[in-house]
């Protein structure tokens, strides 16, 4: 039967559809597989493909007996889609607000339905709905499974059987999705004993970090040792490659890279908590008594160079260092620098000593307490006549320090004050330490030579000064500040370990035997600082009191005190730095022998003890020698 035209037509055009048809899908396959195939591969990957950064556990911080300074947990980021909370935002923000520390108005208002614009170019919806939203960070693991357990248990006051199959589902999807925690957890860095070595210890905060899975949130060292060696403590990221479905649930299948993070290591301090916390009860009352801007303390082994405490007031609590001020954060014992005063005298005079110039027991006429030099006149707190090298030391004269200044010349004093350290950072393994000031030779004017060997023209932080008296203890050895003592790996096993450095011998084992006599005298009952003498264990320390500088010139009535000293003298095991911002209490208290050697006894006391150092084998200095007993020259007593 042959076809009829209308036939042939009908036959033809349904040819042509389906040849235009294959035409199209080949055209649309070529458009997807050919032009187009990367771009759309791009965005399978971007809604498929997931990486998700894995964060190493921080490590943890210990003092030298092995008590823990700061660790740290795994927590997580409670968020919210506002989309699944239908009607019932402030029945969740009243059930979730007790939970998490939240003012129930504040989190309803984080609950908010929101929309934001949708960034893909080939978007036909311009908006879209915000489906995440951060309620809180670092929120505990007990505290998470309090806030499912509420949600599951949450009462909307409707008799659910009534509703309809959709109705009950979008309540299920309320209970169990709409609050959630991200996939990425956080970390909360905990240091048990609060304000206890802040200084030391530092802080850490959040910092935002891009990396190959989108921008992250990383624990990061701010301060302290934490900044430091924020690197090793921190350790090295792991990472997973997988993909998700469309409610981004990762599909276990399809997981291409799993890379364990290693966590960071483990640092042991040289610190000694039990001195820690002796120094900081002690200045704690200090400051309610002495009423000084600051206090700063720092406990060394001579030896060693160990730092066994390191403390100042105002401090704050590392566990919210936003609720403190900067001031309180500063650590002044190696950021501020003043004028040392009299505890610079052992500069001058144990280098004169180490250059064989003077010997102890020589005289020096200190002019009945005023003294003319390059026009300018320099006085003493007291009318002393003439004076041995031990006693100006005992005594504190200005006008003998800066005859033996005037005797060493100012090359050589120059010289031996940096090689002291002075004008150098002495090199603490924490941020923040400044150099100090000590002016080059060609800048000194004339008064310089009589004016530097008691501590003026010369800016110095406590810690330096403090290695300057060290020096003294350590037989004329300069040691670098010791702070970090071991590296530890998880398992508990040393991987570094550090040794106590020699800077350089800065004067003779001689001149720093000569010069611990010298401080003996100071440190008894006859010299300045006769209140920082103890019973049971002979003292060699200096006083200090340093007018404050300011804008044309030192403040009137401000002043800067100190006292440095170590125990035993005849073979010393600690060194301690008592150093006051304007004490403000009636009458000449602000005197470093009055307001920081009395500081100095109590620490020490109870330091000795807790360190058990045996007394001494000989009885205080004081106890049997008075500086009058010293043999004077020409007849007059000092």
């Amino acid at each position: 039967m042959n076809a009829s035209p209308m036939q042939l037509r009908r036959l033809l055009l349904i040819s042509m559809v389906v040849v235009l048809g294959l035409a199209g899908m080949c055209a649309r396959l070529v458009l997807i597989q050919v032009v187009r195939h990367e771009e759309l591969k791009n965005l399978a990957q971007v809604n498929t493909q997931k990486s998700l950064v894995r964060e190493p556990r921080r490590g943890e911080i210990y003092d030298a007996r092995g008590n823990l300074l700061a660790s740290s947990i795994f927590v997580k980021t409670v968020c919210a889609n506002p989309e699944l909370l239908l009607t019932h935002r402030a029945l969740v923000a009243k059930t979730l607000a007790p939970i998490l520390g939240v003012a129930p108005s504040a989190l309803e208002e984080r609950l908010q339905r929101r929309t934001r614009v949708n960034s893909r170019k080939d978007a036909k919806q311009k908006m879209l709905p915000v489906e995440y939203v951060v309620l809180k960070r670092k929120v505990r693991e007990e505290e998470w499974s309090q806030i499912k357990k509420a949600m599951l248990s949450l009462d909307f006051a409707v008799k659910e059987s009534s509703l309809t199959k959709k109705e009950r589902r979008a309540l299920k999807d309320l209970r169990t999705s709409s609050i959630f925690v991200d996939r990425v957890e956080d970390q909360l860095r905990e240091y048990p004993n609060n304000e206890l070595a802040a200084h030391i210890l530092g802080f850490v905060g959040m910092e935002e970090v891009v990396t190959s899975a989108g921008k992250v949130l990383r624990s990061e060292g701010k301060d302290g040792v934490e900044l430091i060696l924020n690197k090793t403590l921190g350790g090295v990221q792991g990472w997973r490659e997988s993909k998700t479905d469309r409610r981004e649930n990762e599909l276990l299948a399809f997981r291409e890279q799993d890379v364990a993070p290693q966590s960071g290591k483990n640092v042991a301090l040289t610190v000694d908590l039990g001195v820690q916390d002796i120094v900081e009860s002690e200045i704690a009352g200090a400051m309610e008594k002495l009423n000084p801007i600051s206090i700063g303390v720092v406990v060394v082994r001579p030896k060693t160079g160990q730092i066994l405490a390191l403390s100042g007031r105002p401090t704050f609590d590392p566990n919210n260092p936003g609720d403190s001020t900067p001031e309180a954060r500063r650590n002044r014992l190696i950021a501020d620098t003043s004028e040392p005063g009299s505890t610079f005298k052992i500069v001058v005079v144990s280098g004169a000593l180490s250059d064989h110039l003077v010997s102890p027991t020589d005289p020096f006429d200190c002019e009945n307490g005023r003294f003319s030099y390059a026009g300018k006149w320099l006085h003493d707190t007291h009318h002393y006549g003439v004076l041995t090298v031990d006693e100006i030391i005992a005594k504190s004269s200005n006008i003998g320090a800066a005859k033996i200044g005037i005797m060493l010349g100012a090359k050589r004093l120059h010289g031996h004050v940096m090689d002291f350290g002075f004008g150098q950072r002495t090199g603490i393994p924490l941020p923040g330490e400044v150099n100090g000031t000590v002016h080059p030779l060609h800048r000194w004017g004339k008064l310089s030579i009589s004016r530097v060997p008691m501590g003026h023209e010369v800016a110095s932080t406590p810690l330096q000064t403090t290695m300057a008296m060290c020096a003294i203890a350590n037989e004329g050895r300069l040691m670098r500040p010791m702070l970090v003592e071991r590296i530890l790996d998880d398992q508990g096993n040393t991987v570094a370990h550090y040794s106590p450095q020699v800077v350089r011998q800065v004067v003779s084992p001689r001149a720093a035997k000569q010069m611990t006599e010298a401080l003996m005298l100071a440190a008894s009952p006859h010299g300045t600082g006769a209140k920082a003498a103890l019973e049971h264990y002979t003292v060699a320390g200096k006083t200090g009191t340093a007018r404050k500088a300011g804008n044309g010139g030192y403040l009137v009535g401000k002043y800067f005190s100190s006292f440095i000293g170590f125990l035993p003298a005849e073979d010393p095991e600690i060194c301690i730095g008592i150093f006051l911002d304007e004490p403000k209490t009636a009458g000449n208290v602000y005197y470093g022998g009055a307001s920081a050697a009395p500081i100095f006894k109590a620490i020490a006391e109870r330091a000795a003890n807790y360190l058990n150092i045996h007394p001494s084998p000989r009885p205080p200095l004081g106890a049997a020698l008075a500086v009058g007993g010293v043999p004077s020259v020409g007849g007059k007593k000092p």
